[in-house]
Formats: C-alpha cells, structure tokens, sequence
C-alpha cells in the first residue's frame, strides 16, 4: 500500500475552502478548486509515493498491469484502472451534462480521432473510449438536478407558475406523456428561440411570484424548483438550461445518501460536497447552464428522456459492522462507505478488513485512520488516500481519532 496524492481541479463552480480545508492546506485558497481526482485518468491522473520519490499511477498501473490489477480485471479492462474517483466541491451550479454509454464513446470517440479534432480542443466531445456512468455520495447537504420528471408533475409545475407559454408547453406535454414528449418539448427549448431571454425573464418573474405570494410561499410544493430556476436565470438569463431545469428532478442528499447516474442521464450538480466515482472518463456531453461548447445534436443522440423519479441510493447494511456498500450495475466501480469508532476497536477492526485481490484506493474523510497489512502500516488523516494494489496482502483498517469517515473505491463485484 502507497499514500496516493490526488490531482487537484480549478473550475469557477468549485469552492476556495472545502477542499482546502479537508486536505489540511490553507484556506481560503488562490482559486475556486471544484474537483480532487484520485484515479488513473490520462488527463490528470494521481501520484503515488514509491521508493522515495513519486509516480503517476497511470504510469505504475501501465508498467505492471497484474500486479496492480490482477490479472483477471488487467484483462477485463484492458490494463487500465476502470474506475475514478473524485471529491466534489460545487459552490456555484455545475453546466447541465450528460454521459455516454460504452458504444456511443468508442465510436464518439474514434470519430473525432478520424475527423483531426485535438484532445484538448474546446470543441471535443469525446475525450477518450470509456463510458461514464456515475454516483455520487454526499459529504454535506448536496443539491441537484437529475432525470426528466415524470410528466404530470412537471405540468403541474408549469401551470404552477402561471406563464402563458408555459401553459401551451404544459399542453404539449399533456398530448404526449412519454420520452417522445419529453424530447419534443427539450429539442424545442434547446435548438428553438436563438434569444429567449424574454421567456426567461418571464420564468424568473413567475418564480419570484410563486415564491412570495403562493400558499406556503417558500414552503410551497415547488418551491425548491422555483428558488432553482429563480436562481439559475439570474446567472444565466440568456440561457435555454434555465427552462430546461423544470423538467427535472430536482434533488437533495443528505450527507451519506447517493445519486445513481446512469449513462444518458441529464443533470447539473447545484452546490455541496461530495465524493464521486465513476467509470474512467471526462467524456462530458452539455446541455446548458455554461459557456463551454453545446453540441446539441451529439447531445440528443446520448440523452434519456424517460420520465421518471430518481431514487436515493442508500448503502446496504444495518450499521452493525459499520461497512455501508453503495450498490449499482456497474461493473466498473463499487463504493463502500467505512465508519470506525475507536469506542468499539475490536469490532471495527475486523469488519474493516480489506482482502487482496482487488485494487482499491482508500480515502479517509474526516478524523483519521490506520491500515496495517503484515509488519507494513500507513495512517491517513482527513483528505488523505491509499492506493493498494491487487498483489497487497489483506488489509486491516482502524480508527486513529473518534468517528473516523473512510472511503473504499474498488472494481464492481457484480
């Protein structure tokens, strides 16, 4: 086992205190930091502690594939690290975003190779092969929007906010209340008025009315997709997304509670934090709410636009040996969420045993924790991440300060 270095990723939504302060480093810091990369991504992979100095993990894992992976997942994934994760920090709203499966990257992906298109060209969609489903865990209360809504209640919510165009939409969607409807309505919003800044505004007006005079005021029964969409419009007034949001969940995680992406799923994380692993990829298709490229017909041919709700992911477990497993379909990732009390140190120490055989990348979130494996000992405080090989004899975790909070990022046992 090595300590593992993330990478560290400056976006203008990120915060300039939450992950300065997990990781021990000044705070406030020089620059908005939105994003900790623990992985083996090309585009920024981490760093791990070797022999004295330092190596990319991309690197280790490409120079000894077996013995990093095993040599069953080596194969499987062709030599590469399958998963990524990373710590979340959205002080402001993320662009709205959709990821493509396995067949839409490849060819994506070979596409724009084909076409000349750079790796780093604003203008590329695809940024490597992989597809990117995703789940996202909170740290503290985490915000966001996810999946198109079931229709009756996003015509409950048009009507609700008595706009007369949103009336007439509110009346498409009623003609046709499935995906085709849904689609219809998106593509009319996203490809439609070049300036509808006017029916923004109109929005904006609404929200701020329903909010104030409605029955329950901020209480009310959309109140949380008015402040949204009330919001949003501020910031962009110019800007499809904002219309685009009220036809979305909307969605808030309470710390331990996760959101299950799968690919095709339209969504824009609002603010919080939160840990985040997904397969290996930045392939990132947006929809809105941003100033980066749009490419909308790329776009439609990745989203779902299945109405539907979109569940809580809660992990298994009675909290008896205080290992919480998030489960997916995934076969990429899994995600188990650790707690160790140093009050029950016999019990937690062996349920927090970690066998060989897997990679697996620790992450402590908050107090601090101790891995043992044979005479060989590592202690991680707050911000702080393992890497343990498939070839690293089993492992044994325990607490180092009360209430120790411990990620374990592995390949999926599905």
């Amino acid at each position: 086992m090595k300590r593992l270095h993330g990478a560290i990723r400056s976006y203008g939504w990120g915060s300039r205190t939450v992950l300065a302060e997990l990781t021990g480093r000044p705070s406030p810091s020089d620059q908005p930091e939105a994003e900790l990369w623990l992985g083996a991504h090309p585009a920024d992979p981490a760093r791990v502690d070797d022999a004295g100095s330092s190596v990319s993990l991309l690197d280790l894992i490409s120079a000894d594939p077996i013995g990093q992976l095993g040599e069953a997942n080596a194969e499987r994934f062709r030599g590469r690290l399958p998963f990524l994760l990373k710590v979340l920090a959205a002080e402001e709203p993320l662009s709205l975003q959709a990821h493509p499966n396995s067949v839409q990257a490849r060819e994506g992906f070979e596409r724009e190779n084909a076409n000349g298109v750079p790796l780093d060209s604003p203008a590329r969609n695809y940024k490597d092969d992989n597809q990117k489903p995703e789940l996202v865990v909170a740290l503290t209360k985490f915000e966001a929007l996810a999946g198109f809504r079931d229709v009756r209640r996003t015509v409950a919510l048009l009507r609700a906010l008595g706009v007369a165009e949103l009336n007439r939409c509110a009346e498409q969607l009623e003609a046709q209340t499935n995906s085709s409807g849904m689609r219809a309505l998106f593509t009319q919003w996203i490809t439609g008025d070049e300036h509808p800044e006017t029916l923004i505004a109109g929005v904006r007006e609404a929200c701020r009315r329903y909010l104030s005079e409605e029955p329950g005021g901020a209480e009310g029964e959309f109140a949380a997709e008015a402040q949204t969409a009330l919001d949003l419009g501020n910031k962009y007034p110019n800007d499809p997304g904002v219309l685009i949001s009220l036809l979305l969940n909307r969605i808030t995680l309470e710390p331990g509670e996760g959101l299950f992406l799968a690919a095709g799923n339209l969504h824009a994380y609002l603010r919080g934090a939160a840990v985040e692993i997904m397969a290996n990829s930045d392939n990132v298709l947006r929809g809105g709410l941003t100033p980066k490229h749009v490419n909308v017909p790329e776009l439609l041919k990745v989203l779902s636009f299945r109405p539907a709700s979109m569940p809580v992911v809660r992990a298994d477990g009675d909290g008896r040996d205080n290992k919480h497993v998030y489960r997916t379909p995934e076969a990429e990732f899994e995600l188990t969420r650790l707690h160790l009390d140093t009050s029950r140190n016999c019990a937690v120490s062996s349920a927090a045993t970690l066998a060989a055989g897997n990679p697996r990348i620790v992450l402590c979130t908050a107090g601090s924790t101790v891995l043992s494996s044979h005479c060989d000992s590592l202690e991680l405080s707050a911000g702080h991440a393992a890497w343990l090989p498939a070839s690293n004899p089993a492992v044994t975790l325990a607490p180092a300060q009360q209430g120790a909070q411990v990620f374990v990022a592995t390949i999926g046992s599905g």
